[in-house]
């Protein structure tokens, strides 16, 4: 099972929320329980302040500090010795606010960790959640080109040679943006969501035939790369001879269900010809499929019309 503990928190966290060391650097091995641990099984894992039910990362605002500062100097003192042997892992202070000497000084006698941020709670909740969330997530490595297209991330697919890369770079350079070639990592981070990253090594690089490595960074700007997408369309690349293709329906296009790490995630099959646009034809799937999951499905509705001609054709 996947552990972090709170140093590892602040290391990953530190430049996107503005985390700061305040208090219980000693604590800093801490590890936070994962959403598997008994310790943890009737808590959330980070979340606002509740002296109940304390989260395993618990976030103090404004709010939860004002409260904290009306108690009477006893029932405060009462309520920090509960909340640090609670066996919550770290604290996190937020909205920019000073960690009051008493929380500090309890803190530390008790060897929790105490960090701060001087983003609002609800940005720090949502940002240590998301890495949590994809830290402990399943996760499996995919064979293709994940991009992002129209808004939405698209994982690219084929067999070798048959242009995924090529189309990539098209897609780039139509102002499309990459995420990851060849080996994109998702993660399943809830019921019904995959998210995709680029392994380290490969972030920036798209592989050409003939071209070799190219640094799309570097030749296109940091527009034309993203870090991270949810995974919303398959596209797969098929050469146009395939006997399944021929025998494809022209009016509605090949749909069906692919199944990954137990989410359903739809997949649209285009011929690969000489000749063929396929970024104007990616493009082309991504403007249909956000139709389609709006409720609007141009098969359908050319067999409506159809129809209606006929009943008005019939006497």
């Amino acid at each position: 099972m996947s552990t972090t503990t709170v140093r590892d928190l602040f290391a990953a966290l530190q430049a996107h929320l503005g985390l700061a060391w305040a208090a219980g650097a000693d604590g800093g091995g801490r590890v936070v329980r994962t959403p598997g641990d008994d310790a943890g099984s009737s808590a959330s894992l980070v979340d606002r302040l509740n002296l109940i039910e304390p989260a395993s990362v618990a976030v103090l605002g404004s709010r939860e500090l004002h409260f904290l500062e009306s108690l009477r100097s006893g029932s405060r003192a009462d309520a920090l010795e509960r909340l640090l042997g609670s066996g919550v892992t770290a604290l996190i202070v937020a909205d920019a606010r000073a960690v009051p000497e008493e929380l500090r000084a309890s803190a530390e006698a008790a060897g929790t960790p105490v960090l701060t941020s001087p983003r609002p709670a609800a940005e720090v909740v949502s940002g240590v959640r998301r890495h949590l969330a994809h830290l402990f997530s399943e996760q499996v490595i995919l064979h293709g080109v994940f991009m992002e297209v129209m808004g939405i991330g698209v994982l690219i697919t084929g067999d070798s040679s048959v242009g995924k890369s090529e189309l990539a770079l098209e897609l780039v350079s139509r102002g499309h943006r990459l995420i990851a070639d060849d080996a994109p990592e998702f993660s399943r981070i809830d019921a019904d969501t995959l998210n995709g990253t680029c392994p380290e090594i490969l972030r920036d690089f798209l592989e050409v035939r003939g071209l070799g490595l190219l640094n799309v960074r570097a030749m296109y700007g940091d527009g034309a790369i993203r870090r991270s997408k949810y995974l919303r369309l398959l596209v797969h690349l098929q050469p146009a001879g395939n006997r399944r293709l021929r025998e494809m329906d022209r009016i509605s296009p090949y749909r069906r269900m692919r199944r990954i790490l137990g989410v359903e995630v739809p997949e649209i099959t285009l011929p690969v010809a000489t000749g063929r646009n396929l970024a104007v034809l990616v493009e082309a799937a991504v403007r249909s499929h956000v139709l389609y999951m709006n409720g609007y499905d141009a098969g359908r509705d050319f067999e409506e019309r159809q129809r209606l001609l006929l009943e008005r054709q019939t006497p």
